[in-house]
Order: structure tokens, then sequence, then C-alpha cells
């Protein structure tokens, strides 16, 4: 398995011997309200490189990625009210607006997903009893750590899908293709947002990683096992279908392989979280968004053009 794009070419030598911590993303971001009208027909379950299991498992994702997203609205609704920098409070009505429009895309691909067999209506009991139960009844501060887990983990996500544009083109399914591009672009425009809000509000470091394991727990472990029920789900068929068996290892590589694997490629990312000083733009992925504003978002050719409605950027009060 090897990915090599005409991106990851031309930047290469952009991020080549060098840590960019001093390169910070920080700036106002606008909320874009999109209108994809999936169609359940239309439905790739393959969308992911031609991988049943793996697709499997971004279709979990997406209905796991609802709930954690209206965790952070709520969560940085609640703090916002007692960030005193105007243009980090900006940037916090700016994330509270991106997640509002995420959570409501991917749940009405979780509809289309539903109508295509998925067995969404049982994720979202299992999501709604962890969230209902658990991490919606822990005390504020630490909602806040689990905040800025839940957004390192979709900013290593984010990075890794940028580095790896042919996923999104092995498969027709252009809406899908168009929701994954977008989110992608705007967990990465805001990644360091909740980041901030905890270190002004809190910069307790053991606070921090009591917010990072669950987190890692829910995305890497709840969402896998969710995913192995999807291709049994929709086709039972594949519990003695060989084609299926003989497929999965290559799925598991595709999610979990330590070369080219979303986590397994990502783990030294995902755990510098643990670093008393990380911060999320030690990572920078400046030259991505730009390429990737220009891709995606060109008002001749992006595309996120037939999709787009409107945007709206929030006022800094100072």
């Amino acid at each position: 398995m090897q990915f090599i794009t005409p991106l990851k070419n031309t930047l290469n030598h952009v991020f080549s011997g060098s840590r960019f911590n001093t390169l910070k993303q920080s700036s106002m971001i606008p909320i874009r309200h999109m209108r994809f009208d999936f169609d359940p027909k239309e439905i790739d379950p393959k969308f992911y490189l031609n991988a049943e299991l793996a697709s499997a498992y971004f279709a979990s994702l997406s209905i796991f990625l609802t709930f954690g997203e209206d965790l952070v609205i709520d969560t940085a609704r609640y703090h916002r009210e007692l960030v005193k920098d105007p243009l980090l409070k900006q940037r916090v009505t700016a994330l509270i607006g991106q997640e509002a429009i995420h959570s409501k895309m991917h749940n009405e691909l979780n509809d289309a997903f539903r109508e295509a067999d998925y067995p969404v209506q049982l994720f979202r009991t299992w999501a709604g009893w962890v969230f209902d139960y658990g991490f919606n009844r822990l005390p504020q501060p630490m909602k806040l750590s689990l905040m800025a887990g839940i957004e390192h983990f979709t900013a290593v996500l984010a990075e890794y899908m940028m580095k790896h544009e042919e996923i999104f083109f092995r498969s027709r399914d252009e809406k899908q293709r168009a929701i994954w591009m977008w989110h992608m672009l705007e967990e990465s425009e805001h990644k360091d947002i909740a980041y901030d809000v905890f270190q002004a509000l809190s910069n307790n470091y053991a606070l921090r990683i009591a917010g990072f394991f669950p987190a890692l727990i829910t995305i890497l472990i709840l969402i896998s096992v969710a995913s192995l029920m999807v291709p049994f789900y929709r086709e039972p068929k594949n519990l003695i279908r060989w084609s299926y068996w003989k497929e999965m290892p290559y799925s598991i590589a595709l999610i979990f392989g330590l070369k080219d694997g979303v986590y397994g490629s990502t783990m030294q990312h995902i755990f510098d979280y643990l670093r008393p000083d990380f911060h999320p733009n030690d990572h920078d992925t400046s030259a991505y968004l730009s390429y990737y504003k220009e891709k995606l978002l060109n008002p001749e050719h992006g595309i996120l053009t037939p999709y787009f409605t409107r945007e709206f950027t929030p006022s800094l009060r100072l």
C-alpha cells in the first residue's frame, strides 16, 4: 500500500527538516453553510479506497462524530463566556458555527446511510448511552479537556487526509467526497481553538491528559467495534463470502497499518499531545489549507462549489 500524490510531492520540501511551532494558524475563520442533498441510492459502500470494512469505519465515524461535535458545541458555548481575549472569543464562535453545520450535514449523510441499510439507529443508541450517561455528565473542566482531546484527534485525521488526497478520488460518490473534504478543511482550519481555550482557562497538564484517553478509546476502539457490524448488517452473506474475508486484512491495514494506515502511521502525531509543551500548530498545515481552499472553494471549479450556499464570519468585538 503506497500513497504518492502530486500534492505530497509539491509540498514535501515545505515541511522537511524543521518544526513549525512558531507558525500559528490562529486567525478569524468563516462559518460555511453547505447543502448536499444526499441520495441513499448513490451511496458507495466501498467509498474508502474500494475497501468495504475501511469504508464502514468511516460511515461509523460519521455517526459517532455528530455526538462528539454536539459535546464540543455545548462545551465551547459554556466556556466562551469565560474567555477574555477578543480574537479567541471570536474564534470560539466560529468553531461553534462550523461544528454545528458539521453535525447537521453528517446527520443528513447518516440518514442516507440508514436508508441504504446501515445500522444507523443502533449506533445512535450506543453513542447516546456513551454521551448521555458518560461524557455529558462530566464536570465542565473535564469536558473542556475532552473537547481539546477530541479536536486533537480530528486534526490528526484531517492532516492525514490532506496528505493523502487520492483517497477521495477512487469512488464516483461525489457527495461523500465533498463532505469529507469539506470537513477535513475546516477541522484543520480550527484545530487550535479548543486547545487554546483549554490553555487560557486551565493550563493544567494532568487534566489535559485526563481528557485525551477517553477520546482515544472512543475514536479508536468504540468506532472500530461498531464498524465491524456494518458489512454483515448490510450483506449477511459476507459471513460466508471468501472475497470479503480476503479483503479484511487490506481494510485493517488502511486504518491501522504502521506504514500508511490512518492511525498506525500517525501514532507519533497522536501521542505528541502528551508533551507538556505541545501545541496543535507544531504540526503546521497552513500550506495544505491554502492548497485545499483553492481546490475546494474556487467559485468556478471548486469541488465544494455545487454544494456551497453562503458563508459568514463572526464579528470581532474588542
